[in-house]
């Protein structure tokens, strides 16, 4: 089937052509049936399948004009970069159409979003926190919300997003049209359409947990971060076929470190991105890599879900997640577009236990290649790496102070002499003796004598 064969209507269908999309992916082609019915849906599929243009393509097709000022169209997503993705997308598809769209997110000016929201739109994409901020404020109202997209609805979940996510759907009119998108169906996923979406349809594309076929995966069992540091060096080094590599490392003290150890050696073509980093510099770093400015990209996993980096020829695990979803997310990154790609995990002796589940997760194996006969193999860890003490304190350190300096004896001026108390310094009166020389105490009788 080609999208011509879809109910689209002419401008959408040319701006189709004008981004050389001809056929549609599986999860485009069996929602587009579903969401132009009018129905709720569940959209289950693989990272890298479509699904943003599964939910725009129905939806723009039903969007009539209008100059009403309240979106009509909401569409929530877990990150800022796929809030600028997702408005990205929906103004190519709406070339030849008048359509006002906008995004919204936090880590930025509240006020120039607010004016964005005040000037008016049809379709609006927000991260939730920023989207109640915005409608506690007045300025955004939800009265006229037809339909509610939410897409990687997992990850949005796993961020701890639920109580906004329930939060946004008590606000919004009852009488609406409901779209969710997932990678993955987890019990948190279908607790939440149960309880808000009305007898939904679920596109189920790909099982849960099978990686996309076409990407190659291979691991190296490699020490530590600064072998996995030296191993990365030598394949960026000896192949050249690793172009535009996105490499995943597990927290943003890991990426600046590992962005430090790399970008001697390959200066101006190492990027670093994660959420420590200000709006604009991850805009820039995701813009460097997609025009192929960097080489390397290295992320945390806040790029994992959702953005479409085109032309990612590897994507390099320097360190292995915990959850296993999370490694089909990342190698998700390749092969994309019906295009080869491939996945490299560098495992550690602590991680191997998370590759078995991984592996449990695919029902396959990863294969485990030779390390490289001139790769260095460093004997020297990072702090994170270190063994724990195995006490709070060491309590076989002698921890009596060495005597400060040489010890002397007190002048005599300045040694003190214990005279007693008062009564033994002067027993008659009980009171200390006047000091040599000094006269009688002079009283107020004699003082009037006197003078």
């Amino acid at each position: 089937m080609k999208f011509d064969e879809l109910n689209l209507n002419k401008p959408l269908l040319l701006a189709l052509a004008d981004l050389e999309f001809e056929y549609p992916t599986p999860i485009q082609q069996q929602a587009f049936p579903v969401i132009m019915s009018g129905r709720d849906m569940v959209g289950v599929a693989q990272t890298g399948t479509g699904k943003t243009i599964a939910y725009l393509l129905p939806i723009l097709r039903q969007l009539p004009y209008s100059d009403a000022k309240e979106p009509r169209v909401l569409i929530l997503v877990p990150t800022r970069e796929l809030v600028l993705q997702v408005v990205e997308e929906i103004r190519k598809l709406t070339t030849y159409v008048n359509i006002r769209v906008g995004g919204v997110y936090g880590g930025t000016n509240l006020n120039t979003q607010k004016k964005i929201v005040f000037e008016g739109l049809d379709i609006l994409v927000a991260t939730s926190g920023r989207l109640i901020d915005l409608a506690f404020t007045g300025i955004l109202r939800l009265k006229s919300v037809q339909k509610l997209v939410i897409d990687e609805v997992d990850e949005m979940l796993n961020l701890g997003f639920r109580k906004q996510l329930t939060d946004i759907m008590d606000l919004l009119p009852a009488k609406r049209q409901n779209l969710l998108f997932s990678a993955t169906l987890t019990a948190d996923v279908e607790g939440l359409f149960t309880e808000y979406f009305r007898d939904p349809v679920k596109i189920e594309v790909a099982p849960h947990g099978t990686p996309l076929e076409k990407i190659e995966q291979s691991g190296y069992h490699v020490p530590n971060f600064n072998t996995k540091a030296n191993l990365l060096r030598l394949l960026l080094a000896d192949n050249a076929d690793l172009s535009k590599v996105l490499v995943f490392v597990s927290t943003k003290k890991m990426a600046d470190r590992l962005f430090e150890n790399l970008n001697k050696d390959f200066p101006e073509l190492i990027g670093v991105i994660h959420s420590n980093k200000s709006q604009n510099f991850r805009i820039n770093a995701i813009q460097q890599f997609e025009n192929s400015t960097h080489r390397v990209l290295i992320a945390t996993d806040i790029i994992a879900r959702g953005l479409d980096i085109v032309d990612v020829t590897h994507v390099i695990n320097f360190d292995i997640p915990a959850v296993p979803g999370d490694y089909i997310h990342r190698i998700g990154r390749t092969g994309r577009a019906d295009k080869a790609g491939a996945a490299i995990s560098f495992i550690s002796e602590n991680e191997m236990e998370y590759q078995m589940e991984i592996e449990r997760l695919m029902k396959k194996s990863i294969p485990i290649q030779p390390l490289p006969d001139n790769l260095v193999i460093s004997g020297v860890l990072i702090d994170e790496e270190k063994p724990d003490s195995l006490f709070d304190k060491n309590y076989l350190k002698n921890t009596k102070k060495a005597p400060q300096g040489a010890f002397h004896e007190k002048k005599a001026k300045n040694l003190k002499i214990n005279l007693g108390g008062p009564k033994k310094r002067n027993p008659k009166h009980g009171k200390p003796a006047t000091r040599p020389g000094a006269g009688p105490k002079m009283t107020k009788k004699s003082r009037k004598t006197r003078f």
